[in-house]
């Protein structure tokens, strides 16, 4: 994944140089609204996750490599997670123990995505659609959540409510890294404002090996951009 960020950057370095004159380099910010979700894979448990709204903002720098074809990297901060339940039961001599767990998950990544867009004109302005490799950087969120255990006609109930440890310990709700690949489309005026959308889809486990099963992030975006 780092070798294909690179790659993209020589690209764009190499190919700026021919077409800087007719296509200047543009810098750009955007914001919208995340909907965010995790694909998450346990042996044993019944998981169901619900999407979690959240929002991002950030810049881009446009750097032309020809008429039609530009490289984008970009620095934003981006809100991930859900919302899901799990459950699951398990008997020994001749006891069930079920337990249930309420959790919402809301970490907040600083994304480094370098993408490759096409553009197409299109009346007064163009529209555009890329794709390419991110990488992202946990940096804070908090954990929510309640888990309801029943064994032997007796229940009890935990509640937890704290910010999330970002890390490899044995005590880390998630690790701080996270890569993937994402698209993204949508329309710019002349002026420069833009209406656009994207998803991200993560390819990296962002629990720690020491847990239980497997997550990666999943992030459908909506919102407006306005290019100098």
């Amino acid at each position: 994944m780092k070798k294909l960020v690179l790659s993209l950057a020589v690209l764009a370095g190499l190919g700026f140089s021919a077409s800087a004159q007719n296509n200047p380099v543009k810098f750009g910010v955007k914001a919208g609204v995340a909907f965010s979700n995790v694909s998450f894979s346990s042996s044993g448990l019944n998981v169901s996750g619900d999407t979690r709204t959240s929002f991002y903002i950030g810049g881009t720098v446009d750097l032309p490599v020809s008429e039609l074809f530009s490289v984008q990297p970009g620095l934003s901060y981006i809100g991930k997670g859900t919302k899901q339940k799990v459950s699951g039961s398990v008997t020994m001599n001749g006891q069930t123990t079920s337990v249930t767990a309420e959790e919402t998950l809301s970490p907040g990544y600083l994304e480094i995505p370098v993408n490759l867009i096409a553009n197409f004109k299109a009346g007064e302005g163009k529209f555009f659609v890329g794709a390419g490799p991110y990488y992202a950087f946990g940096i804070a969120g908090k954990i929510k959540g309640k888990q309801t255990t029943t064994s032997g006609g007796n229940t009890s109930t935990v509640t937890e409510d704290e910010k999330i440890k970002f890390g490899s310990g044995s005590d880390a709700h998630l690790k701080r890294g996270d890569f993937g690949v994402n698209v993204l489309a949508g329309y710019q005026l002349k002026s420069g404002l833009s209406f656009n959308a994207g998803y991200g889809l993560g390819l990296s486990n962002v629990v720690n090996s020491g847990q239980d099963g497997k997550a990666k992030n999943r992030v459908f975006t909506v919102g407006l951009g306005f290019a100098f």
